[in-house]
């Protein structure tokens, strides 16, 4: 009688996998594959080799707390052949003396995260052996036709998947500052921070077994990372923090990558790390969700609305000197915001609404319950379909809102303009393996002006009017609404007694921190009339938010035009003016409010600006070879007429440094120039970018990088 068939040993080929599942960034040690596409493994036998007919070897993968067949959380399939209940496949590859190579597969609709591998050998009159063969952590397969996040240009998935690192833009949209960022998906621990981010949400948290099972579908796992990347409702990764108060915590300004955000969040037992804001928040979600598979890209709108009324509108409110006021709407205009778009389809919605979604992990609105957004479709958000999953109407605020601006005067509104183009500028991303910067504007909205534009904008507020945006979701009650009162007559044409002047203003020196800025308002009467003008002006600080300080300086010009006649004002801003009212944005906003004389007609012009910093200049100093000592020169200097303290640089760099470096400088005396020199081995060959920021008593982002490449020295 033949022996039972004993398991003495099992290579789960985790390198060579691993290679083939474009996986080796995260480890060669661990088996990390992607479903929709074999994998191999060798069984090596104690005291025979397999005999077909003989040997019947079934396999079994669990995931979860709760494994459950009929949840797909559990799956059970025979090497004997296919035409079981499972949609995991097992196949034999070779056949040694006393080994075995198998190949398995798992369905392309699989559930992502980390599986035991079992196997039951049932040998001819012999018991049903049992053994377990090791663990493998399962992922979205962006290169499999078959899987939801199917992308089929390789250099979009280069790009979208596998490259670690990239820019984030900033500033507003005549100032458009990239800044570097470490995404580091691949770095050590980074895969088990993300999946334990999955099982601390609150879905696992109150079904632990649906939750699993949930986790095949794109959709639903982007949403759950969506709501765990900001700690509103759970203890989700990051605090956010508008406040300019960061004594507790990291000024948002200072981070340069996720990584260290992601080990902060674990190492403290899982607890909220502070502080972060958009980027930051899009940063870390861009990180977890290419580290698990999915397509993912990080998104900046200038000019950002955000509508908490849901009636399309943006309102602002100015005094008559020009001063812009907190909004009591709390309606604002981000000078930009950051968001992430994630690749999948969408077999929730009708056909032609896959592609590119959404999802915003910054917590401004709630929905299902939760403070995340989306995925909403572009393509949805371009047509105007704000009644298609998940937040499309909030979206579409924020690139398509219309914006109006109201004087208050004596308890009394009066309006002074409305403007169909100020919201959603310049919509940015970086651009496939290059530093520049693309402009996906055309993505999300027909050319402002056009008739298209205008037809879909009534189309999406005739939609939200009408209530049908109040759609069942799959996984959880109807999104919460953002609407209140409704309003088509607000689209009216501004009135025709308006002064027929235009004013406008222009700068005449970039914008550099610590320098006097000097600008002129423009002045045009468009008119056949002379035109006796008082204009007041201001200049205040705002938060990236939108939300303003108090002003800081104020002047009243008198200006006389005569028909069809241009005309300047000077105006100057000292540092010594603006220093101490600035935010760490450092955005000012300068309005002016024009009357004619005799006349209550008022008219307005505004413009932001952003104050710049000279950037840090990173040099490599010799050529970078795996595993051999690298020299980094970094040089940096004090842009200030005044001394700075507490400067300190942080500098990392996936594959070149295992965590990042933090060398204090101390004090830099005013305009002063200064260098270091660090040394680091680099373990990781390939393209690599270097990220630095310093900061001080005075400033907290002031950055620079270096793109690298590294030999592999073979």
């Amino acid at each position: 009688m033949a022996q039972g068939l004993e398991v003495a040993l099992t290579d789960l080929q985790s390198s060579r996998n691993n290679v083939r599942h474009h996986t080796e960034e995260i480890s060669v040690d661990r088996l990390l594959v992607r479903r929709g596409q074999a994998f191999s493994l060798t069984l090596y036998f104690r005291n025979r080799g397999f005999q077909p007919g003989l040997d019947n070897i079934i396999f079994v993968v669990e995931t979860g707390p709760l494994p459950d067949l009929a949840k797909g959380t559990r799956a059970v399939f025979s090497l004997a052949g296919r035409g079981g209940p499972s949609l995991w496949i097992a196949s034999l590859e070779t056949n040694g003396a006393n080994s075995l190579e198998v190949s398995l597969c798992a369905p392309p609709m699989a559930a992502v995260g980390r599986y035991l591998l079992k196997i039951h050998i049932d040998s001819f009159q012999e018991s049903v052996t049992a053994y377990q063969l090791g663990e493998f952590i399962l992922l979205f397969n962006p290169w499999c036709p078959e899987d939801a996040v199917y992308l089929e240009s390789e250099p979009l998935r280069q790009e979208y998947v596998m490259n670690d690192y990239g820019f984030i833009y900033q500033g507003n949209k005549n100032w458009i500052r990239p800044c570097p960022w470490n995404y580091g998906q691949f770095e050590e621990n980074i895969i088990n921070i993300c999946l334990e981010l999955l099982s601390k949400s609150l879905h696992f948290q109150i079904d632990p077994a649906t939750d699993c099972a949930l986790r095949g579908s794109p959709v639903y796992v982007s949403r759950v990372v969506c709501a765990m990347i900001n700690s509103n409702d759970d203890n989700g990764v990051l605090n956010g923090n508008w406040s300019e108060d960061y004594t507790d915590g990291t000024n948002p300004a200072e981070w340069t990558g996720s990584v260290a955000i992601l080990k902060k969040w674990h190492a403290t037992g899982c607890q909220p790390v502070q502080y972060g804001q958009c980027w930051v928040f899009a940063a870390v979600m861009c990180t977890v969700m290419r580290c698990l598979g999915i397509p993912t890209r990080v998104i900046t709108n200038f000019d950002s609305g955000h509508d908490t009324d849901g009636n399309l509108i943006i309102d602002e409110y100015y005094d008559s000197t020009g001063r812009i006021l907190m909004n009591r709407k709390k309606d604002t205009i981000w000078n930009f915001h950051v968001w992430n778009e994630c690749w999948m389809a969408r077999k929730d919605l009708p056909p032609g609404y896959g592609g590119w979604q959404v999802l915003d992990a910054t917590p401004q609105e709630m929905s299902n319950g939760l403070y995340c957004c989306g995925p909403a479709s572009v393509r949805a958000i371009k047509e105007g379909e704000v009644d298609l999953n998940y937040d499309t109407p909030f979206v579409f605020s924020m690139v398509n809102a219309d914006c109006m601006s109201w004087l208050v005067e004596g308890g009394k509104e009066q309006k002074l303009h409305q403007d169909t183009s100020s919201v959603g500028n310049l919509i940015s991303t970086k651009s496939i393996w290059s530093e520049e910067r693309d402009d996906i504007t055309e993505n999300y909205k027909y050319e402002e002006g056009s008739p298209q534009e205008r037809q879909v904008f009534l189309k999406a507020l005739q939609k939200l009017k009408t209530g049908r945006s109040q759609a069942l979701q799959p996984y959880g009650p109807p999104t919460l609404s953002r609407g209140s009162p409704w309003s088509l007559d607000t689209r009216s044409p501004p009135p025709s007694d308006v002064i027929q002047v235009s004013l406008k203003f222009k700068l005449l020196d970039p914008p550099n921190m610590g320098q006097d800025i000097r600008f002129v308002l423009l002045a045009l009467n468009m008119s056949s009339q002379f035109k006796d003008l008082k204009v007041n002006l201001s200049a205040q600080s705002l938060l990236h938010d939108g939300s303003p300080l108090s002003p800081f300086w104020q002047d009243t010009a008198f200006i006389t035009l005569s028909p069809e006649e241009a005309n300047t004002y000077s105006c100057k801003i000292s540092y010594a003016q603006y220093s101490q009212y600035l935010s760490t944005d450092k955005l000012i906003r300068i309005s002016a409010i024009a009357e004619e004389k005799n006349s209550l007609k008022k008219i307005l012009a505004n413009k932001i600006i952003t104050l710049t910093y000279p950037s840090i200049m990173v040099n490599v100093l010799g050529a970078a070879v795996v595993n051999q000592p690298l020299f980094i020169q970094v040089i940096f200097s004090n842009p200030l007429s005044e001394q700075v303290e507490n400067c300190v640089l942080t500098m990392e760099g996936s594959g070149l440094f295992k965590k990042q470096q933090r060398v204090l400088i101390g004090v830099l005396a005013p305009q002063y120039r200064d260098s270091i020199t660090l040394e680091t081995v680099p373990f990781k060959s390939g393209q690599r970018q270097i990220q630095v920021n310093m900061s001080s008593n005075k400033f907290k982002d002031i950055k620079g990088y270096r793109n690298i490449y590294v030999d592999s020295g073979l």
